[in-house]
């Protein structure tokens, strides 16, 4: 059996899975396997679940990367899991026991996501929520050109507002055993710069690379900067 690690990719709230289609396409020229999960966005305890099991079905070493709430799940997903070399935080939350995204995303000042956001009641309880089609644009990826942003929109994944006020069940987060890498923009505004800055120096980041003028959706806008840090990752 290989034992080349598979890079596992897991959305954050208001994306999709082909949000990383970019980082995709260029692991694949490397002919690097890539799966992009489809993350639930329901619960983060299931939500975890979900990408151990995706990890376990693969049944080979993988590295873990996660965008906004997406490093959420993977730091739990991650925690005392053997398969998982390395961690990749891409403008992701890398929380300890407890904290939860919205607490985190108030730590410093910055985001405007809250006032984003449409809430509404699901049948299964509680609310799910999304962000305004007005503002999807200007809140979630302003450095894509409008066009996609509007289809970024429409194709969004509505999150419950559980997930997003759960705190990290483990008490082990994942990076603080498993060597982390974390890229990020400094104009993202559902996650604030200095919470990305603070992530990374609490982790002990094997490496940051802080994008000037880049969104919070950076897979999207810059797929090439994400991927160098996965293959940094890798060849690690």
């Amino acid at each position: 059996m290989s034992e080349n690690p598979v890079v596992v990719l897991v959305h954050g709230a208001f994306a999709e899975s082909a949000s990383w289609n970019g980082v995709v396409e260029r692991l694949r020229e490397r002919s690097i396997e890539t799966v992009a999960v489809a993350n639930p966005l329901r619960s983060l305890a299931g939500d975890a679940q979900y990408v151990r099991d995706v990890v376990a079905g693969i049944d080979r070493p993988v590295v873990l990367v996660g965008h906004s709430y997406g490093g959420m799940v993977i730091t739990e997903a991650a925690a005392g899991n053997d398969a998982v070399r390395a961690l990749v935080y891409v403008c992701a939350f890398a929380p300890d026991q407890g904290e939860t995204a919205f607490e985190l995303s108030l730590k410093f000042p910055g985001s405007t996501l809250g006032d984003a956001l449409n809430a509404y009641p699901v049948a299964t309880g509680g609310n799910e929520l999304a962000i305004r089609g007005d503002v999807f644009h200007q809140q979630f990826c302003a450095d894509v050109p409008a066009d996609q942003a509007a289809l970024m929109a429409a194709t969004q994944r509505p999150v419950t507002q559980d997930a997003l006020t759960t705190g990290l069940p483990t008490a082990a987060p994942a990076w603080r055993t498993i060597p982390s890498w974390f890229v990020f923009s400094d104009l993202d505004l559902n996650i604030p710069v200095a919470l990305h800055r603070f992530f990374a120096e609490r982790a002990g980041a094997k490496n940051t690379v802080e994008i000037a003028g880049g969104s919070h959706a950076l897979s999207v806008s810059q797929p090439e900067a994400v991927t160098a840090t996965i293959l940094d990752a890798l060849g690690s």
